[in-house]
């Protein structure tokens, strides 16, 4: 005699909220917006809510520290959409914009050291002025103005208050460029410019970017992990066209 297939567990948004360590209105926010599978109603008018949505919601976690929430969100309604292939797209993507700042972070490095462990460029005795420094690192005015409101610049002023920006100044631009293009953060790029003052050589910016090298492996690793989640959730459950 044939065996029925066993009926769905049923599950509440906040059994979901628990297993994911969010709240119940995250739960509710998810299934409209997509991130987890349509959810039914009951003849009372609840949501009914089983493994899947479960599973889904624990994978689109997963998907949000690896690849960001953004990119998570654009996953989980692909496969919810039956658009497999969008979904893997998203995360090749991910993993290609990860290794550009693999191959960004080994050329900064290179950069750095150049730049550090040579003279200061020549610079007229009386300074570049900001739209001379700017065009000579292929940055907008505005981008040194906001580098000096946040203390990695400190140019002298004219009598009639012009940024001035000496040899040195110029040296320190040259590494904010260079860390700004390797995605650092403004608040991370402080210390380390403290510090290459401080000591006046390149061991500070070494550190740099081995920490950032370390970042971007543990980064990885997560990446890993989701994909992984992705994979088993996808062979679980194979997206149906619509």
């Amino acid at each position: 005699m044939p065996v029925e297939p066993e009926a769905p567990v049923a599950l509440r948004p906040v059994d979901l909220a628990r297993a994911a360590g969010i709240s119940t209105q995250q739960v509710r926010n998810h299934l409209d917006a997509g991130v987890l599978p349509p959810a039914g109603r009951s003849p009372t008018g609840y949501r009914v809510l089983t493994e899947r949505h479960r599973d889904a919601l624990l994978t689109y976690r997963a998907l949000g520290r690896g690849y960001g929430w953004e990119a998570a969100r654009t996953v989980m309604r692909a496969a919810h959409e039956g658009r497999e292939a969008s979904a893997l797209a998203a995360v090749d993507e991910a993993h290609a914009a990860a290794h550009a700042q693999r191959l960004a972070l080994a050329a900064t490095a290179e950069a750095l050291e150049a730049v550090a462990g040579h003279p200061p460029d020549t610079v007229p005795r009386s300074g570049l002025l900001v739209g001379e420094l700017a065009a000579r690192l292929g940055v907008r005015p505005s981008a040194l103005r906001v580098w000096e409101a946040a203390g990695l610049l400190a140019p002298a002023r004219t009598t009639d208050r012009y940024r001035l920006y000496s040899a040195t100044d110029v040296r320190d631009a040259r590494l904010v460029a260079m860390l700004r293009q390797a995605r650092y953060p403004l608040p991370s790029i402080k210390p380390i410019m403290d510090r290459f003052r401080e000591s006046g050589g390149t061991e500070a910016l070494r550190r740099a970017v081995v920490d950032r090298e370390a970042e971007l492996a543990r980064r990885t690793r997560v990446m890993l992990a989701a994909a992984g989640a992705l994979d088993r959730y996808l062979d679980r459950y194979p997206a149906e066209p619509v």
